[in-house]
This record gives structure tokens, C-alpha cells and sequence, in this order.
């Protein structure tokens, strides 16, 4: 198996497969970016509930995704902004917002891995990770 070129994208698509599919849970290799992304996917609750377990010498992320009593997931897109290919960065000012504040723009700043509200409020800017809504 070779090595994922982008780890978060594959996070992303990781989880996107487990909503099609139903499952109650993904797991993926871990990263200190994935679980600070993870993080603030619990805290925005768009997934129940995250766990960083150890497998051996390997860390495993492990996402709880979230449904609603109908079956529906709690995230409807969630999209990939910044590649290795093409990194987007923003200042505190032109910070994005999703489907007019209803989804979640998630930035990587100099404090760390927040939601572009947050980032906002704190002028700070960042390279934007991903899209939830």
C-alpha cells in the first residue's frame, strides 16, 4: 500500500464513505491535524464523537459519525479547499462563510486549528482545510 499524498482529504473521503455506507464509525490512520480537525468537527457537531486509540505502534483515529433520528447525517457536503497542489490561504478579513453561516469553514491558523467564526472573531487568517455544512 503506498503512502496517502493527502492525508486530510483522505479523512474527508473516509468519512464521506462511512455516511453513504451507514456506519456508525470510521477508522484511518492518525494525526495530530486529523484529530485537531476531528476536534472541531465534535465541537460543531457534525460527528458524535472521536477517539485516538493506539493499535500496536500505529495510532488510529477513530470517528463516531452522527445521524439523526430519521437516518439522516448531521453533515450533507463536506468539501476539500486547500490542496497539497493548490494551498488556499486567507487573512482574518477574508475568512469564507458556508451557505451564508449555516456550514463550517475549518482554518489551520498560527493558534492552531479552528472554525472560521472563531478565526474571524480572533482576526486571525489561516490556510482554509475544508468546507462542512
Amino acid at each position: 500500500m503506498s503512502a496517502v499524498s493527502d492525508p486530510i482529504a483522505d479523512l474527508l473521503t473516509r468519512i464521506r464513505n462511512g455516511i453513504r455506507a451507514r456506519h456508525q464509525r470510521v477508522d484511518m490512520p492518525s494525526s495530530n491535524l486529523k484529530a485537531e480537525v476531528a476536534r472541531v468537527l465534535k465541537e460543531e457537531g457534525y460527528i458524535a464523537n472521536f477517539k485516538v486509540a493506539d493499535e500496536g505502534k500505529k495510532k488510529i483515529l477513530r470517528v463516531f459519525l452522527r445521524y439523526d433520528n430519521g437516518g439522516e447525517s448531521a453533515i450533507a457536503t463536506l468539501d476539500r479547499v486547500s490542496t497539497p497542489g493548490r494551498r488556499v490561504y486567507v487573512g482574518a478579513r477574508d475568512v469564507p462563510s458556508v451557505l451564508g453561516g449555516l456550514g463550517v469553514t475549518i482554518l489551520t491558523t498560527p493558534k492552531g486549528v479552528m472554525t472560521g467564526k472563531t478565526a474571524r472573531k480572533a482576526r486571525l487568517g489561516g490556510e482554509v482545510i475544508c468546507s462542512v455544512s
